[in-house]
Parts: C-alpha cells; structure tokens; sequence
C-alpha cells in the first residue's frame, strides 16, 4: 500500500477529498475530453451528465438484452433502480431480465497500447485490498474520453457517492465506532498519497500516451472513481472485477428475487452476463440481488448505505485479557486471572490463534453466530479447571454455541455473562444512547447524517439483541442465575 502522505492527518485528508469544487479542465479542452470534476455526497446524487442517454435502449443498440418489462425508476423502498412495470404483469421465475453480451462490461484489460501500459503501471501501485481503485481508473480513463463505448453507462454514473470518505467531518466523528473510522482514515490517506504518485507517473508521459487525456487526475476525482467501482462492481467467475452496465442498478436484498449468471469464461469472446428470476416479480416490484452477507461496516464504506436489521452485522473487539478481567469482574465471576492462562490453556489459545506470535485478535460480537467462535471457546476454557474435561472436547465443539454448556452449566454461564459484560462495555463506548439516536433520525436529518447516526443505532440495537439472547440461554441453564445478569441487561 501507498505510505500515508507526511503530515496529513484524518482531518486534512478528508478536507482534501471533499475539496472538489475547482474545475479540472479549460472550456477550450471540452470537445476532446471529458470533466473529472466530482462533488461531495449530497441527497440528489444528480447523474454525470444532465440528460443522460437512454441505458436501456444502448444496452440493446449494443447486443444485449432487457426484458420488455423492465424499466429504470424511483422505487418507494429501494430509491432509483430496475423494477418490473405494471402493465406487463408478473415475471415468471426463470425468466431472463438482462443479457450483456461480453464486449459491454467494463473492467481492467490487458495493455493493448501505449496509454493503457502506463494505466496498468498506476494499477499495479494499488494495494489488493483496494481493488475498486484499480477498476477506478480504467473508468477514469473511459470518462475523460469524448468517444468512450461507455459514456452512455457512465452518463448515468451518479456524480456523487454517500460513502463516508466524503461525509463532513461531524459526521465521521457521528459514526462513533472505531473499526470504521480506521478505515476511512487509511482511504483518505491512500488517496492523497496515491494523487502524488500518479502526478509523478504521468508528469513525465508524453500527450499522446497519458492515459486520461491530459487532465490533472486529483485525489476527488480518483475517490468518486473507486467509489464508483467499489459500489457498483461484481467479481464473478475467475474473480475479475467488472462493472456491468444496467445490472448494477439493481438493488439489494438477503432474499433477492434475481441472481446473477456468468455464461463462458471472462476471456471468451462468447461471455455474458445474465440477470435470472429466482422468483415470480410481481408489478411495480424492484428487482434485487444478494451483494453479499456483509455486517454494515462493508455496506456503508463501499456502498454507501445502512441495512437495518442486517442479520449480519457485528461489533468488532480486541481480544485482550485486561478487557476479559474487566468484564468477568463487571459480570460478577468468580475466575482465574485472564491475563495469565495456564500452560494448558494458552495451547488452546495458540490454536484458536489467539495466542502467540502471529495471533490474530480481532473478534466479534453479533451476526449468525452471535458470539465469535473463537472468543467463545477462549472464554470456556478459561472459565474450566480442569484440563481433562475440556480434552475431551474438540474446537468445533468448543466455539459452537449451538452446543450447550460442552464443559458444564457452571462454566457456561459464566462465560455467558461474561460476553454479556463485553456488550455492556461496547455499548458505553458509543457516545449516544439509542432513544438520542431515534430521536435525531425522526428529525429528518441531512443524508450523510442520517446515515452515520443509522450505521451506530443498528450496531446497538443488534448488541441489545445479543443481550437478550444470552440472557434466554442463562435462563435455561440449570445453574442459579445471577443478579449480576440483570444489572448488565438494566
């Protein structure tokens, strides 16, 4: 990864991306290339040009396919996207809604030319993890192009991105979570210093061979590009990201009523991409895919959007000993010190990988298996005395919640009421309480507001919502419950 630019900090690199409002090229340049120019998010998200062409009709002028009951529009839950129209009827399960033949998608390709050399040279600086900014440019490159195949898609491009990257300062800071605000700041910071490296890579190629027509590519411009990929590309077979023109305005869903179907090899010429009715569509309906079964974290920093009640979603932590002394203590039980395991049990934590050179700490609270499996089993053999009954158990064992009270009812309701103290513990962590955040979204704030205080309120509704799981399994236990479990639950 690109190093963090001298001296920027988190405050700077986001003023920097959301510096946008400079025109990027001469009106003289205007026939020959296309603007850069991109603005911070707002709640319009008005397209790229101001009468774009029609997406449908260039899909089909292009080979491909869409089903005559099919259309581009606002819908009242999901927001502009593709949705089956009234007077066609249902759409039956099976049926074809898209068909991009393979010369549409759009994606990073093999350098054919000179300019293309030098765009996959400025790919190659870019981390891995960071894919959608190598996509990015390659649409950078098709946007400054006045003949580009793709300026009818890339017309229709929103001008603006709600991906906190570009939020206002307060709210990064409304976000109030950690994890998240660590990885905004690393994006700001590579896009800064990523700006300086392709200026240094492209001051010295020649007109002829600069891959973005000669204009100044700035961090803005390459942080509207990756949030363009990174919210709207789809890795299918092989695992190539590309961008697919029409299909990404299909929205999403856990219980999608499409899914997508990859027809040949990404490098036949034969490929398509096909969008498939998993089930009937019925009129005026959204047609929806599945992006992925992702905690909000992922949603909102590459989408820019908040699912409520997401299945999904989790609440980082640091495994750390201190912070399990903390909580045993704050949950009233009776345990030997965290911070020092026994022999035997730091085994087990070496292989839970939790212990050790190597460890890695980061566990979760939340999702489908509403304790981490690895924090889970850590806390069993903990809370055990004894290494000859947790040897009789295995790791699959251990860190399934599923199987109730492996090492005992004893052991299991201390380490139930101990996780219980961790969710109090995160929770205090957010500076806000969940009726302050309810209160503020019925307020009818701006959207970028909006979407930081939602991102916060479902990470404390979901912890409330482990809580109170936990809380049903203690009661089933044949242990005496504790008053400790009330005072944490109050």
């Amino acid at each position: 990864m690109a190093a963090a630019a001298a001296g920027a900090t988190p405050a700077t690199a986001r003023k920097a991306l959301l510096s946008t409002t400079s025109t990027l090229l001469s009106s003289s340049l205007a026939r020959s290339r296309r603007s850069l120019s991109c603005a911070a998010a707002s709640a319009t998200a008005p397209r790229i040009a101001q009468q774009p062409p029609d997406l449908l009709r260039w899909v089909q002028r292009e080979g491909g396919f869409v089903h005559p009951g099919l259309r581009v529009a606002d819908h009242p839950e999901y927001g502009l996207g593709v949705s089956a129209t009234a007077a066609d009827g249902v759409i039956p399960p099976g049926a074809v809604l898209i068909d991009l033949p393979g010369r549409i998608p759009l994606r990073l390709r093999r350098a054919a030319n000179a300019e293309d050399a030098v765009l996959m040279q400025l790919a190659d600086q870019v981390p891995e993890e960071l894919w959608a900014m190598r996509l990015g440019l390659r649409l950078l490159q098709e946007r400054t192009k006045s003949d580009s195949f793709w300026w009818p898609y890339i017309a229709n491009l929103p001008e603006t991105f709600t991906v906190p990257i570009f939020f206002p300062g307060e709210d990064i800071k409304n976000l109030q979570y950690a994890p998240l605000l660590h990885q905004i700041n690393k994006r700001c910071r590579f896009l800064l210093e990523f700006e300086k490296e392709v200026k240094q890579k492209l001051g010295n190629v020649p007109s002829g061979d600069h891959p973005f027509c000669g204009q100044d590519v700035h961090s803005s411009s390459l942080g509207w590009a990756m949030s363009a990929a990174s919210s709207r590309a789809f890795r299918l077979h092989g695992e190539i990201p590309m961008l697919l023109p029409l299909v990404d305005m299909c929205n999403h869903s856990f219980s999608p009523n499409a899914r997508i179907v990859q027809v040949g090899d990404v490098d036949s010429p034969d490929m398509s991409v096909k969008v498939v009715a998993e089930t009937q569509i019925d009129q005026n309906a959204a047609v929806t895919l599945n992006y992925g079964c992702y905690p909000n974290d992922f949603y909102l920093l590459d989408y820019g959007f908040v699912v409520t009640s997401n299945p999904y979603d989790q609440v980082e932590l640091s495994y750390d000993g201190n912070l399990l002394d903390a909580a045993s203590m704050a949950a009233g039980v009776t345990s030997p010190n965290f911070s020092t395991p026994a022999k035997w049990q730091q085994d087990i934590l070496s292989q839970l990988n939790l212990h050790g050179e190597g460890a890695i700490l980061k566990v979760s609270l939340g999702g489908p298996d509403v304790v981490d499996g690895r924090l889970l089993a850590a806390l069993r053999v903990l809370l055990a005395a004894d290494p000859v009954t947790v040897g009789k158990h295995d790791l699959k064992t251990l860190m399934s919640l599923s199987n109730n009270a492996p090492l005992g009812p004893t052991v299991e309701a201390s380490a139930l009421r101990t996780v219980l103290a961790l969710c109090a513990i995160a929770l205090q962590h957010f500076h806000t309480k969940i009726m302050e955040d309810q209160a503020i979204l019925k307020g009818e704030p701006p959207l970028t507001t909006e979407l930081a205080v939602q991102f916060r309120l479902q990470k404390k509704l979901m912890l409330v919502d482990v809580m109170q799981n936990l809380s049903r399994r203690i009661k089933t236990l044949p242990a005496e419950k504790s008053a400790v479990e009330d005072n944490i639950l109050g």
